[in-house]
């Protein structure tokens, strides 16, 4: 080799440690192999962590961006590696996740001629990533990945993959990196209208039932501060997504709930009362809005976003505010009068009394002999103090989890909202965990989701991660039965199912298990649970038919929400 040139495959290392990486997740094979081997070799500085399916890769890094902020990186090879990585790039793209795959890929020579484990991954992943790109020549590849790690964490962040050819992980070349600060035609951070501003401050000041409504922009936008102040001076009831849960403390007096199919009843209901909706860093999606011939159609609209494509996509605006969240948080902030809006409040708080009759004191409390979901989030809330990051994969357990979670700080409720993906939650939990060694983890799975992905023990087991996983069992996949129930008569088609024992699965992992049965053992082994310094595997078996409310009915309009 000559002296300043390196190969491929070490560009490919050079370059992840010149973005500060210092974690990836992945799983060889032949078309990714010279990547790996000098992944061997700087093994010191980079950490790799062996995961059981190329899917965990995925969710395991993005585990690791939604709890550090940073972006999760995942290596795999051609073919079946790559196209493993599809669901979690999918999640990460809807979930605006910063992420960058790297895959392997045949020789440029036999592109095209369907050689062994070629597939055309740059076709596949066209639709749910934010950039890919296929390099073939080595020289390529510090500028690739240099723009890969821009366009992820840039903006509205999402996933990259770069596909790298066998040939350019060989090749040699003379190695410089330089880090990548602006792409042409891609302006990711609008410039922000302080008269889109000003208008926006007008209408909230003249509001009589103005209502804040937040998502997940204002965690990626690093706003939490800036919204806690916001609703503090205005005096302004705030409600959040699932994805912008915990950006504001859970115990905050403004803090009103959640929104959507399985939120509140307060604030769906009035949603359609409120004479100004102000979002923040959200979407308006289904779940949030049900159906939009009735969405908030009284209410003048304010949206704070960063992402073009979203203004006036579901929900038309009176006022939109095309901004990085912080800046334009920071504009509005000293334009705000000082309020309390008292008798609005209060319809919150009656609101609230007729959930926490209807709904909250049976969950949390059950007078039934059987152990509810709810129950056993509140006792995780009990020993955790709300400083645990929660991570929940997606069924009933999820929104029970995020219905009840107490969170004190921002980055610790961490699921999978827009694509909904069973088997998210146990992988995930690993990259948070690893991305943030000093908290507690909880992963929160249903029996069918723990499932999906249970290879993966193998990798807490060889990593020793110490994770605590919570199983809530109800021996059905209980969010399908739920809607059986409701809507196709309870004609339950394939929802029952049929369980291993989970306890003797993660004990051949060689991790602490226990399964509980009955009230009277929950306390104690959910104390155990998080004494623990190593992971820990919880079974808990809760009612088969413990269903969560309230609920908005698929297409019904939000102020339509049942309470049972």
């Amino acid at each position: 080799m000559e002296k300043n040139k390196i190969s491929g495959a070490e560009a490919v290392i050079r370059c992840l440690l010149e973005e500060g990486v210092d974690l990836v997740y992945g799983y060889p094979g032949g078309a990714i192999m010279p990547v790996y081997d000098e992944l061997y070799k700087f093994k010191e500085q980079l950490h790799h962590v062996l995961v059981r399916h190329e899917q965990g890769a995925t969710h395991a890094a993005q585990g690791y961006a939604r709890a550090t902020g940073k972006v999760g990186v995942a290596i795999a090879t051609s073919g079946p590696g790559a196209t493993n990585l599809v669901t979690g790039i999918a999640d990460a793209q809807i979930d605006s996740t910063p992420m960058v795959c790297i895959t392997g890929q045949v020789g440029k020579h036999l592109l095209g001629s369907d050689a062994f484990q070629e597939t055309d991954i740059i076709g596949i992943s066209t639709p749910v990533t934010k950039w890919n790109y296929q390099i073939t020549e080595a020289s390529e590849i510090p500028e690739v990945i240099a723009k890969a790690f821009y366009i992820a964490k840039s903006g509205r962040p999402g996933p990259v993959l770069i596909d790298i050819t066998k040939n350019a992980q060989f090749e040699e070349f003379e190695f410089s990196y330089k880090k990548c600060t602006g792409i042409r035609s891609y302006n990711p951070k609008p410039v922000l209208n302080l008269e889109k501003v000003k208008e926006a401050a007008d209408l909230i000041n003249n509001a009589k039932k103005p209502f804040i409504i937040f998502g997940q922009g204002i965690i990626l936008g690093q706003a939490e501060a800036e919204l806690k102040a916001l609703v503090e001076k205005s005096g302004i009831p705030a409600a959040w997504t699932i994805l912008g849960l915990s950006a504001l403390p859970t115990d905050h007096p403004l803090n009103m709930g959640m929104l959507g199919m399985h939120g509140n009843y307060g604030p769906n209901v009035l949603t359609n009362e409120c004479d100004v909706l102000i979002a923040f860093g959200m979407r308006f999606d289904d779940r949030v809005t049900g159906n939009l011939a009735t969405y908030a159609k009284q209410a003048k609209v304010i949206h704070f976003e960063i992402d073009p494509s979203e203004i006036d996509k579901n929900v038309k605006t009176t006022v939109a505010v095309l901004a990085d969240v912080k800046e334009s948080l920071q504009a509005l902030l000293p334009l705000i009068e000082s309020k309390t809006h008292e008798s609005w409040h209060n319809e919150f708080k009656e609101k609230y009394k007729i959930e926490l009759e209807a709904v909250i004191n049976d969950e949390l409390k059950p007078k039934t002999e059987g152990i509810s979901m709810g129950e056993t989030i509140e006792m995780i809330n009990k020993h955790s103090k709300g400083d645990a990051i929660i991570v929940s994969d997606v069924g009933q357990h999820q929104m029970f989890a995020c219905r009840y979670s107490k969170f004190n700080s921002t980055k610790s409720n961490i699921t999978s909202g827009g694509l909904g993906t069973m088997g998210f939650a146990l992988p995930a939990s690993i990259g948070a965990k690893m991305g943030m060694p000093d908290r507690e983890v909880v992963a929160i799975i249903g029996d069918g989701g723990f499932q999906m992905n249970i290879q993966e023990l193998g990798t807490i087991f060889q990593t020793k991660v110490p994770v605590k996983i919570v199983v809530l069992n109800n021996e059905f996949l209980g969010m399908v039965r739920q809607w059986q129930q409701l809507f196709f008569d309870k004609r339950y088609a394939s929802t029952e199912m049929t369980n291993p024992n989970f306890v003797a699965i993660a004990e051949g992992y060689h991790i602490k298990s226990k399964k509980v049965t009955k009230r009277e053992d929950l306390d104690a082994a959910v104390a155990e649970m998080l004494a623990s310094k190593q992971s820990y595997f919880l079974e808990v078996m809760v009612e088969k038919e413990n269903n969560v409310f309230p609920m908005i009915p698929a297409g019904a309009s939000v102020s339509d929400v049942r309470l049972r």
